[in-house]
């Protein structure tokens, strides 16, 4: 049996917590923990020691001086989360459960990767912090992801394939879920993006919103205003509402999130929710509930949860977190889409124009950048957050675009 808690972590109809009797104890457990430790002067001090002594942080906003006079129009800087320790946001959300689950009592944590990126940012917490970390990762992304696989594992993390269903992100998410559910009194579920049932959307946010919190003031100190753009790609959503969400006040501030195109909308495989929500799409984004939240989610004809591609595992994934759908219906954000090759296209130019090669998610939001940026004012500021480095994803840009470099 499901059921839902209608009161609880809704941002307009999305939302919420549609998830098993047996993991509403802890849930409830979960949501009690974390508000207690927001509020604890104690927890935030040491999350934020480990931020800025083991993490890295504040990352740097970069000036994109090449970038912004090859494509003319705004000025465009680079927030660098690919220069956090293990390479990408991810780490910033796993620290923090991570943190709350040690204070929870947890020994055992479960995680959930696609492009590998959480599971390693999972297993380096783990491994700082002396608590157990299994992984599952889809067969496909393990294949193309197999450098992180072996990071994850020189951690001391155990990554559990998954074979179910299109061996991706959404299979490896339910797999979590299943350990979790059998293990659930002396296991947490550090889930990666800012989806699931309540309280991961919200807690996710928080934890990733020092992306935010760090490029507002440090584009004021660069600047001296803030920016008129920002832009992020948007999986489940968690590097991108950790930078919209300290701007939402700034009604000045446009949001842009950008979805993966994949192979085009018209072939039907993608992973772009909003961009199908219209039309006669082969595949459709209807409002659903998928691992346990209420939103957007890519379907068949027949409602099924339809299979979806893109170059990038980190965004292959069938639905959005809610509180996207909800800042998209308020029409406080917007969203598109860059297809594979707009995104290999980014990687190249930032690469041979910057110095910086970025993760295959991230340059989906330097696409959305090269398109934008001409259409601009000099005056214009734009911010896009880079949200992982390429490393990880070296054997598919070489298999691409070898016979090109």
């Amino acid at each position: 049996m499901t059921i839902e808690i209608k009161s609880k972590g809704k941002f307009g109809p999305y939302g919420g917590q549609f998830v098993p009797e047996t993991l509403m104890p802890a849930l409830a457990e979960l949501e009690t923990a974390y508000e207690i430790a927001k509020a604890d002067h104690d927890f935030q001090a040491e999350l934020n020691h480990l931020l800025k002594t083991y993490v890295g942080r504040p990352t740097p906003l970069s000036f994109a001086k090449r970038l912004t006079a090859h494509l003319g129009g705004a000025k465009i800087y680079l927030k660098r989360e690919d220069v956090a320790h293990t390479g990408a946001h991810k780490i910033n959300n796993a620290l923090g459960q991570a943190l709350l689950a040690k204070r929870m009592g947890k020994q055992r944590i479960v995680a959930e990767t696609g492009a590998g990126q959480h599971g390693v940012g999972s297993g380096t917490a783990c491994a700082l912090l002396g608590l157990k970390c299994i992984v599952y990762m889809g067969e496909v992304d393990i294949a193309r992801q197999h450098p992180n696989v072996f990071r994850m594992q020189l951690l001391g993390t155990e990554v559990r394939p998954v074979s179910s269903g299109s061996r991706t992100l959404k299979d490896a998410i339910n797999e979590a879920i299943r350990d979790w559910v059998t293990n659930v009194r002396t296991t947490h579920y550090l889930l990666g993006s800012a989806l699931g049932p309540h309280p991961y959307p919200t807690m996710v946010r928080d934890f990733q919103s020092v992306i935010g919190k760090e490029a507002r003031a440090q584009i004021l100190e660069a600047e001296g205003r803030l920016p008129d753009l920002l832009i992020a790609c948007v999986g489940g959503g968690s590097n991108s509402i950790g930078l919209f969400y300290p701007f939402l006040a700034d009604e000045a501030v446009m949001m842009l999130g950008v979805e993966a195109g994949g192979s085009g909308i018209e072939s039907g495989k993608h992973a772009a929710r909003f961009a199908s929500t219209n039309g006669q799409a082969t595949i459709k984004a209807r409002l659903g509930v998928l691992h346990g939240t209420k939103s957007f989610v890519l379907q068949t004809a027949d409602g099924q949860i339809a299979e979806t591609h893109s170059i990038s595992a980190g965004l292959d994934y069938p639905s959005v977190g809610p509180e996207h759908a909800w800042l998209r219906d308020k029409g406080r954000a917007q969203y598109s889409y860059a297809t594979d090759t707009e995104a290999l296209a980014a990687v190249k130019l930032l690469s041979e124009l910057e110095g910086i090669i970025p993760a295959l998610e991230s340059a989906h939001a330097i696409a959305e950048v090269i398109k934008r940026a001409p259409t601009m004012s000099p005056n214009n500021l734009i911010i896009v957050n880079l949200s992982g480095r390429g490393d990880k994803d070296l054997d598919v840009i070489m298999q691409e675009l070898g016979n090109q470099t």
